[in-house]
C-alpha cells in the first residue's frame, strides 16, 4: 500500500474515533445536564410544597377543596375508605341490602354477633343493639348516621369525633367555636347532623394560611388543660401555641381518639382526665361525681361504657416514652418525586411496616409482625378470661336477686360488675387490641379480675379460676 493510502485511512480512523468521541461527549453532556436538571426540579419540588390553585381560607370545609392545593395528601386521604383486615382489627366490607333507613350497600361485621358476651355486658344500651367493627376515616360520620343505635336517643355530642366540625361549630356560635361546641352537643342528633356534612377533613388538623398542625376539638382544647395541669401543673396549658411540634403529631389524633363522658345536666362532651389517665383513675373519677351511662337490663348496675381510648392508652407505652408519636406509625413520612410527605391514608402500621416500623426497628418484617400479633394474641387471652368471668358474676348477681340476698351486698356486687365492665371494655375498646402499651392493658385486665373476684365473693359464688375464698391459708409453722 502506498504511503498516501496508509495516510489516507489513518485520517479516517482517526476522523471517526474524534467523532464518536464528540458524540460521546455529546451523549454525557446531555445525560449530566439533564441530571442536573432533575435535581434541581426535586430541590423546587420540596421547597415549593405545593402550588396555591385554590384559595384556602378558616372556612373551608370540604377537603376536596384542599385537594387542589395538596392532590397527592388528598389522594392518599381518600384511601381510608379502603378495607383491610389485620389479625386483631381492620374490618372486612360485607354486601347490604339499602333501606330507606339505611343506604348503605357496604357495611362490616357485627361484633355483638361475633362475640354474644359483648351484647351482655352492654344490656340495656345502646351498644347491645350494634356494634360493628371499625372502618376507616372515610366511613366515621356515614357509619354513624346509620348505625341502629339510634333506636335510643342520641345526641349532637356524638358528633365530635365523628365529622368536621370546626366550620359547623363556628357558625352555630356565631364565630365562638367554644359556643357552638355546647349548641351542638345539647342538640338532638338528627338535628345536629344537618349541620356537618364531611368526616374528619383538612381544617380539622391544618391551619390554612401556614399549613402547621392545630388542635380544633374544644374537647381537647378543654381536656388537655386539666391533663397538663394534673401531670405538669401547667395553668391554662394551649396546644397550639404551648406544644411541640411532635407533641402537635399525637395532639391532632388525641382530639378523638380518647375515652370521654357526656355531662349530665347539659349533655356536653367531657374528657375525664382530672385524676389522671390511667383506666382506673378514669374510673376513680367516674366512681366519686357518681356518673353512670345506663343501667344494666339484667342486674340493675349504674354501669359505664368506654369509648376509644386509644390516646390514654400509647400514653403509657414505650412508643410514647421514647418520644414517637401517632402520626409517625400511622401516618409515616413517604416519598413522592422530590417530596417527603406525610402519608394521610391512616390505617395500622402493620399493614405498612416497612415505612411505620422498619425506620427504626432494623429487623425483618415478618419478625416484628410477629411480635406484634404475639402482643395481642396475649391481649386477647387475657380478655377472653376476663369476659368470660364477667359472665359468670352476672349470672351470679341474677340468681343472688332470685334469693334475695340482702341489697346492700347487691348493691356492693353491682359496683364491681360496673368497675369490672369499664376495665374490661377500656382494653376492648381501644383500637391497638394491647400493642400500644402491653403491660398496661395487662395490668387493666388483671384490676378488672380482681373486682370480679370480690363481686363473686359478695355473692358467695367461686371466684374466678374455680378456687374458694374459703380455702385456709397454709400453716407457715406446720
Amino acid at each position: 500500500m502506498r504511503n498516501s493510502d496508509r495516510q489516507g485511512a489513518t485520517l479516517k480512523r482517526l476522523g471517526i474515533i474524534m467523532g464518536a468521541a464528540a458524540l460521546a461527549a455529546a451523549l454525557a453532556a446531555a445525560g449530566v445536564t439533564a441530571l442536573l436538571v432533575n435535581i434541581f426540579q426535586r430541590q423546587q419540588e420540596a421547597r415549593n410544597p405545593f402550588m396555591r390553585v385554590v384559595d384556602i381560607t378558616d372556612d373551608t370545609e370540604d377537603p376536596a377543596e384542599w385537594g387542589k392545593n395538596f392532590p397527592m395528601q388528598y389522594d392518599q386521604y381518600l384511601k381510608t375508605s379502603d378495607q383491610q383486615r389485620t389479625r386483631h382489627g381492620g374490618s372486612e366490607a360485607l354486601p347490604h341490602q339499602p333501606t330507606a333507613a339505611d343506604p348503605r350497600t357496604v357495611v362490616t361485621q357485627s361484633k355483638i354477633e361475633l362475640d354474644p358476651r359483648m351484647k351482655r355486658m352492654w344490656e340495656g344500651y345502646a351498644f347491645a343493639i350494634d356494634f360493628r367493627e371499625e372502618r376507616g376515616h372515610a366511613y366515621m360520620l356515614e357509619d354513624q348516621t346509620y348505625t341502629q343505635r339510634h333506636q335510643k336517643p342520641q345526641f349532637g355530642n356524638c358528633i365530635h369525633c365523628h365529622a368536621s366540625v370546626y366550620v359547623p361549630y363556628k357558625k352555630l356560635g356565631d364565630g365562638d367555636l367554644m359556643k357552638g361546641f355546647a349548641e351542638m352537643c345539647a342538640m338532638p342528633y338528627a338535628e345536629a347532623r344537618q349541620y356537618v356534612e364531611h368526616p374528619v377533613a383538612c381544617i380539622d388538623c391544618h391551619d390554612p394560611d401556614t399549613m402547621q398542625l392545630r388542635v380544633t376539638r374544644p374537647g381537647f382544647l378543654e381536656g388537655v388543660k386539666v391533663k397538663m395541669k394534673v401531670e405538669r401543673g401547667i395553668d391554662n396549658y394551649d396546644p397550639n401555641t404551648m406544644a411541640t411540634r411532635q407533641e402537635m403529631r399525637s395532639f391532632v389524633c388525641g382530639q378523638c381518639h380518647v375515652e370521654y363522658y357526656f355531662r349530665p345536666e347539659d349533655k356536653r362532651l367531657v374528657y375525664p382526665w382530672f385524676e389522671g389517665r390511667q383506666a382506673d383513675q378514669i374510673l376513680g373519677y367516674y366512681d366519686g361525681i357518681g356518673f353512670k351511662d345506663w343501667v344494666h337490663a339484667e342486674t340493675g348496675a349504674p354501669m359505664l361504657k368506654a369509648q376509644h381510648p386509644e390516646f390514654e392508652m400509647w400514653s403509657e407505652g414505650t412508643h410514647a416514652r421514647a418520644g414517637v408519636a401517632c402520626a409517625d406509625c400511622h401516618m409515616p413520612y413517604m416519598r413522592v418525586g422530590g417530596m417527603k410527605i406525610s402519608d394521610h391514608h391512616v390505617r395500622s402500621p402493620l399493614l405498612n411496616i416497612n415505612n411505620s416500623c422498619q425506620t427504626c426497628h432494623k429487623a425483618p418484617e415478618a419478625e416484628l409482625l410477629g411480635r406484634a400479633e404475639r402482643i395481642q394474641d396475649k391481649t386477647v387471652e387475657m380478655r377472653d378470661k376476663a369476659m368470660d368471668a364477667l359472665m359468670e358474676l352476672i349470672d351470679a348477681i341474677v340468681a343472688a336477686q332470685a334469693r334475695g340476698v340482702d341489697a346492700d351486698i347487691l348493691d356492693a356486687a353491682r359496683m364491681e360488675q360496673r368497675r369490672a365492665t369499664f376495665l374490661i371494655d377500656f382494653v376492648e375498646a381501644e383500637n391497638s387490641v394491647g400493642f400500644h402499651a402491653p403491660q398496661e392493658a395487662a395490668r387493666v385486665l388483671f384490676t378488672a379480675m380482681d373486682h370480679l373476684r370480690q363481686g363473686l365473693m359478695l355473692v358467695g359464688q367461686p371466684t374466678p379460676g374455680g378456687v374458694q375464698e374459703s380455702v385456709p391459708a397454709a400453716n407457715p409453722g406446720g
